[in-house]
């Protein structure tokens, strides 16, 4: 007998209206703190080719820590997943399962843009980075170390990855940022930018149909309080990183305008 609160999606996945009334709400709640993330500064300066070379070499290695922590951060929810306990966990088991060795990939390709960009590739690996920095990859561990199944595919799989893959996306939208690098290298440089703008799409989404299915059709207000609140603690932590390195052209900016007073 089907249990009447269990979610079954019966709709297109990347549509909200697929999911239950709780979880659109939820979605455009977030999706304030999302925009902030995707249509920052840094990502307009470099859709348009005019990011200064610091600052885009800065945010390189500065995102490393992220880059490199994601498989382990969807290991340590594989940890808490047990086969037969249920839907959810049956569909988690997979997505982490297949997507480990992809973010691998994803690594890989992040120091070949890095490489190409100018970076250095050493330092990158074994810097000590600014603690604005290092806050998104602890906020991201310790949710994963800590909260459910749920909340920690909802701080990393659905709120991460789908900004990351908006951003992309728009970074792409334009030929502006691929032409700085030379062909011969072009398609190297751009691998990773490509992959998150083109074929990551759906991953929020099926992140976002696993956690629906692992809370049911009618959590608790406190579930979906604690899954809200982590969504949009990853976008602000990622706001935080972007704002960080923007800061120093910002001022700048501040101190050319009050030489003009």
């Amino acid at each position: 007998m089907k249990d009447q609160h269990q979610f079954v999606r019966t709709g297109p996945l990347m549509e909200v209206s697929s999911y239950p009334e709780w979880t659109q709400e939820m979605v455009h709640y977030c999706d304030r703190f999302k925009s902030e993330v995707v249509e920052h500064d840094l990502f307009t300066q470099m859709k348009e080719a005019r990011l200064e070379h610091s600052i885009h070499k800065a945010f390189l290695s500065g995102g490393w820590p992220v880059i490199d922590q994601f498989p382990q951060y969807m290991a340590m929810n594989l940890l808490k997943i047990r086969y037969g306990q249920g839907e959810g966990h049956d569909m988690a088991r997979r997505y982490l399962i297949r997507n480990i060795r992809v973010e691998q990939n994803h690594a890989d390709h992040w120091v070949n843009w890095a490489s190409e960009s100018g970076v250095d590739i050493q330092a990158m690996l074994h810097n000590q980075h600014a603690l604005e920095t290092l806050s998104l990859s602890q906020w991201c561990w310790q949710v994963c170390d800590r909260e459910s199944l749920a909340v920690a595919m909802a701080a990393t799989n659905y709120a991460i990855e789908g900004a990351t893959g908006e951003w992309s996306a728009r970074v792409c939208s334009e030929d502006r940022y691929a032409n700085l690098f030379d062909e011969e290298v072009r398609a190297k440089a751009m691998k990773w930018l490509k992959l998150h703008a083109k074929y990551d799409d759906a991953h929020p989404w099926e992140a976002l149909e696993i956690i629906v299915t692992l809370v049911g059709l009618q959590p608790s207000q406190v579930t979906i309080t604690k899954l809200r609140n982590a969504i949009c603690k990853s976008h602000q932590f990622m706001r935080l990183l972007l704002d960080h390195y923007m800061r120093p052209a910002t001022q700048v900016a501040a101190r050319a305008q009050l030489a003009l007073a």
